[in-house]
């Protein structure tokens, strides 16, 4: 097993046959890490769910939850995705007792996966410190038995990786965007699924992204998810292009959109995914993230986190994340990498980022070369390497009220295969 550390990792690493070790899950995935999650299911629980993960003082017990208590499917359905993901190894649910979350069911569904769950209600269990004490306890007995699952050895091929572009400027489009395309390239021609998004901010490219499609029922499909999105911000009044964008040189909407649309390369577009769906195969698909119906939720992701928790549903290991104003975000559950698309912004914030996508305006490197050299960082992350807002103990995690409706077979043509 070719393992890897920072301190011995090659200039460059052969993603064809490059092996690492993983967490082996009973449901045949696998995981590049093994976090046990502590998840509230309405916001009244957030603080003692919180407390409970600070005094666990541990880096590896990541706090997730819903803060809801209306229920709401697409919440339960993201829960129970995010606690069964192949990087975590258990989980403790925190319940005020009165929400309408459905906590039996998301219990049921950690436990069927083969993971230890504990369950506690504050309003059972004592108060706040009595809660605390009790999930503090539960957190070693699960992280114990999280610690024994199984090791095994994972290939390229296996990983589920995702992106997305947050804080955009006029250099975006130009340096990191088309970079992680080149890297998704790489990867999905040896079996990775890679995931991108949004369609809000891909209006005006439907008809590119309908002519790389494997079949023609597809590229009907994947027009028809730009043109709701296009609908959807319309009645509501909004739309991707933000002031921030215009202050760092993007001049339109069309440009922010191919801007965007570059993080997805080159290669064909094999499906069109939901929050929650896991791709069946290897290749490229598209994160619908726009809900279904009428509008009627507002934005249709409130910050870059949450779009991020949606990939990570979707089972991706790690994201790319590409920025040129700059962001310092990270994720609960999965890791992610930082892409900085501006020079500028690169050198004011370098221990937030982790690849300098600008060196290609200046002449220091090459597409093809930071394509690779994001493929390298993505292979050492899987193997262990801490990405840098990893490092830093960032967690960040948002999830909200949303609804979905199924995907149909044109969405998905190789589960037909």
């Amino acid at each position: 097993m070719d393992s890897l550390s920072p301190a011995t990792a090659p200039a460059h690493i052969d993603p064809n046959t490059f092996t690492f070790p993983a967490w082996q899950r009973s449901d045949g995935r696998k995981g590049i890490r093994n976090i046990v999650a502590v998840a509230y299911l309405v916001e009244c629980a957030h603080h003692v769910a919180r407390r409970i993960v600070d005094k666990s003082g541990r880096d590896d017990v990541h706090l997730i939850g819903f803060p809801g208590c209306y229920p709401n499917q697409y919440a339960l359905d993201m829960m129970q995705a995010l606690c069964t993901h192949p990087n975590v190894g258990g989980v403790v649910l925190v319940s005020l007792g009165c929400e309408s979350f459905n906590r039996e069911a998301l219990r049921k569904a950690v436990e069927a996966s083969g993971r230890p769950v504990e369950v506690f209600v504050i309003q059972q269990e004592g108060g706040t410190a009595s809660t605390i004490q009790k999930g503090v306890d539960a957190v070693s007995r699960i992280r114990a038995i999280a610690d024994t699952t199984p090791k095994t050895e994972m290939k390229t091929s296996e990983l589920v990786i995702g992106t997305i572009c947050g804080g955009s400027d006029g250099t975006s489009g130009i340096t990191a965007n088309p970079a992680v395309g080149r890297a998704f390239d790489t990867l999905g021609a040896i079996g990775s699924a890679c995931v991108f998004e949004e369609t809000g901010e891909l209006i005006g490219c439907e008809k590119i992204m309908a002519s790389r499609a494997i079949t023609p029922e597809l590229g009907v499909e994947l027009e028809a998810c730009v043109q709701k999105a296009e609908t959807y911000y319309s009645i509501m009044g909004f739309g991707s292009f933000a002031p921030g964008n215009s202050d760092g040189g993007l001049t339109t909407l069309e440009e922010k959109s191919m801007g965007a649309y570059s993080k997805s390369g080159s290669a064909p577009i094999c499906g069109i995914l939901k929050p929650g769906d896991v791709p069946p195969t290897g290749g490229l698909y598209l994160l619908d993230v726009v809900p279904d119906g009428e509008p009627r939720f507002g934005f249709p992701n409130i910050s870059d986190n949450a779009e991020i928790v949606e990939m990570i549903a979707c089972g991706c290991h790690l994201t790319l994340f590409t920025t040129g104003r700059g962001s310092v975000v990270g994720s609960a559950i999965s890791p992610v990498i930082k892409v900085c698309a501006n020079p500028e912004t690169y050198r004011r914030l370098e221990g937030d980022m982790d690849v300098d996508a600008g060196r290609i305006m200046e002449g220091r490197a090459t597409l093809d070369e930071v394509g690779a050299e994001i493929t390298d960082l993505i292979l050492r992350v899987s193997a262990g390497e801490p990405s840098k807002s990893e490092a830093m103990g960032h967690q960040e995690f948002i999830l909200t009220y949303k609804a979905f409706d199924p995907v149909g077979p044109a969405c998905l043509p190789l589960k037909r295969a």
